[in-house]
């Protein structure tokens, strides 16, 4: 069988990159997700079926599954939101079971759609970073960078100086060893105990494996930190922040994705307050404030009968 190798062409204007990353950059989705489309034929360059790793330029007319693609918006500045996930949304558009999806909670964008920053399963809650850039996305989620998680954790049970000890030097998984960077206790009575953990990756369900590994069950795991970001304390459940500028810029020279833009400007730039809230009157968030301002819904007036 031969192997498919993309006809030589003259370099496209302007400066060139992998067709995935453009895709990414784009706003269209992850780069991991948009070579499953470049697989499957649904990707075009110049009327002819796309390759992996191909590269692109400006003058070049790009389709996914017939629609043209603009690549400009790629030197716009992302969009970011912070998402204050309850327990029961699942982070995924397609769902067999028909669940509640974070996404349904987000506003729409033209052009591009939301992409989540790793994920948290259907029971844990806390900071959900998305993007509609793709490259910011696979930058902030990928193990090269070095991202710190952070959760709190409430455990049945109290953990001993030899359970923390095993899960900084690691605790094997059918996956391979988990080990936290950092391992304190943070108070509770009675049976439950708190714990805050931070990790450097995002594999499924690590968090809870880890624990039930050691013989203790989690009774709640909340996402209170990504990297520079803190969860919001004035972020309800269910609601939404977008990043203003210089918190993006901070954020994408955190990542690597800019320069000569210091991630602590994260802890004190603004954030936009978001048009729409769904699901007002949840409960809050834990964790400090970081780049956030609160929103009062408004007053709802009573009309005389």
């Amino acid at each position: 069988m031969r192997e498919h190798v993309a006809p030589r062409r003259e370099a496209a204007a302007g400066p060139s990159q992998k067709l995935q990353k453009a895709l990414a950059g784009a706003g269209l989705g992850s780069r991991r997700e948009i070579e499953t489309w470049i697989a499957a034929g649904r990707v075009t360059v110049n009327d002819r079926v796309a390759s992996i790793g191909e590269r692109v330029g400006g003058a070049d007319r790009i389709a996914v599954d017939g629609r043209p693609v603009r690549l400009d918006r790629s030197s716009e500045r992302p969009k970011v939101l912070l998402y204050h996930k309850p327990a029961g949304e699942i982070v995924s558009r397609h769902d067999p079971q028909e669940r509640p999806s974070v996404f349904d909670q987000l506003p729409r964008l033209r052009g591009s759609k939301w992409i989540s920053v790793g994920r948290l399963d259907f029971n844990t809650e806390g900071l959900l970073i998305l993007t509609n850039s793709g490259d910011l996305a696979n930058r902030l989620m990928h193990p090269r960078y070095g991202m710190e998680r952070e959760y709190a954790v409430r455990v049945l049970g109290e953990l001993s100086p030899d359970h923390l000890a095993s899960l900084q030097q690691g605790v094997r998984l059918e996956d391979g060893v988990a080990r936290f960077e950092q391992v304190e206790p943070s108070g509770g009575s009675g049976a439950n105990r708190w714990y805050r953990v931070v990790l450097k990756e995002g594999r499924y369900r690590e968090v809870r494996r880890a624990f039930e590994a050691l013989g203790f069950a989690v009774s709640r795991l909340i996402r209170i930190r990504f990297g520079e970001i803190v969860l919001p304390s004035s972020l309800r459940r269910g609601r939404y922040l977008e990043l203003d500028q210089a918190a993006v810029a901070a954020l994408m020279g955190a990542s690597g994705a800019a320069a000569g833009v210091s991630g602590s400007a994260l802890a004190s730039a603004p954030v936009r307050t978001p048009r729409r809230q769904p699901r007002p009157g949840q409960g809050r968030g834990e964790g400090r404030p970081s780049a956030a301002r609160k929103r009062t819904p408004p007053r709802k007036r009573s009309r005389p009968n």
